[in-house]
């Protein structure tokens, strides 16, 4: 499959409509191109989870048994990948997208999810978009997503990047309280932030498995290269109040090599289909809206 390439001053990306990935962020200066995001696969073969960032879309993670109620009626999710029992981060980094338009320097990709005449493995019935944008100040992307069923559902919106991640690599992203994980990889209890986790100032990231998420989150983040005298601050619109941290390890990944990390922007708790209030899921009615934008704006010095 083809990448398509966008253009615009002194930034490049490239995305594939295979689950709507974006596979390059770069920016280049004084002859040099530096990546923003780490790939690791073919974006011409390989699926989304190898690219450098792909939407999470009707929601991130994973739900505790697979499964929720909401208004007297339980809804049932089917694992969606052979490789974990649940069903992981919503379906569109597994579909299909289609080019809606295309210019040198955006493009905007739509999705739709449909209920066919057996059973999918979601209740869910939606339309997504999503829209990337270089200027020149760097990379916008957003995502919106619309209730196309007939029944009222919880929506949640969000994006996996993955961040190339050197041993002085160093996070800055606000947040109030973290949660434990749990030996299925689900949420455990919310907890005061340790010192290692706690990114309220920067710090390197633990050499070590995490896969966290935070909460109380202003949306501003920034991720510092200091070999490269580098810097990409992230800013998240009003909905993503949370973050997910995900840095692996061999014994999850035997290909690892400790040189990315994740850092992804969620407007709901992980599992927050079975938290009271629905941590920050929006209820949509059929035909109801959501939306909202990221923009990596990378800088020198």
């Amino acid at each position: 499959m083809s990448l398509i390439a966008l253009d615009h001053g002194d930034f490049s990306a490239t995305l594939s409509p295979r689950g709507g990935a974006l596979w390059s962020f770069e920016m280049r200066h004084q002859g040099r191109t530096f990546p923003l995001l780490q790939t690791r696969g073919d974006g011409a073969s390989d699926g989304a989870d190898l690219s450098g960032c792909f939407p999470l879309v009707p929601f991130g993670n994973r739900v505790r048994g697979n499964g929720f109620s909401l208004a007297g009626k339980h809804h049932v999710f089917l694992a969606n990948t052979d490789d974990d029992p649940f069903y992981l981060h919503g379906d569109g980094w597994l579909g299909e997208w289609q080019i809606v338009e295309h210019a040198q320097s955006r493009c905007r990709l739509s999705f739709e999810k449909q209920q066919d005449a057996e059973g999918t493995s979601s209740p869910y019935v939606y339309r997504a978009t999503e829209d990337i944008t270089l200027d020149d100040e760097g990379l916008i992307l957003t995502l919106t997503v619309t209730n196309l069923g007939d029944e009222t559902l919880p929506f949640g919106l969000g994006w996996h990047p993955f961040f190339p991640l050197t041993s002085r690599t160093r996070l800055t992203a606000g947040a109030s309280h973290y949660w434990t994980e749990e030996s299925d990889r689900l949420p455990g209890s919310r907890e005061a932030l340790p010192r290692a986790l706690d990114f309220n100032e920067a710090q390197s990231l633990p050499d070590h498995w995490v896969n966290n998420g935070f909460e109380g989150w202003d949306g501003l983040a920034e991720i510092a290269w200091p070999d490269d005298n580098l810097m990409l601050e992230i800013r998240a619109s009003d909905l993503f109040t949370r973050y997910q941290i995900f840095v692996s390890d061999i014994s999850f990944d035997p290909t690892y090599q400790k040189d990315f990390f994740c850092f992804e922007p969620m407007s709901h708790a992980v599992d927050a289909h079975n938290q009271e209030g629905l941590a920050g899921l929006r209820l949509l009615e059929s035909g109801e809206i959501l939306s909202g934008s990221m923009r990596l704006q990378p800088r020198m010095g």
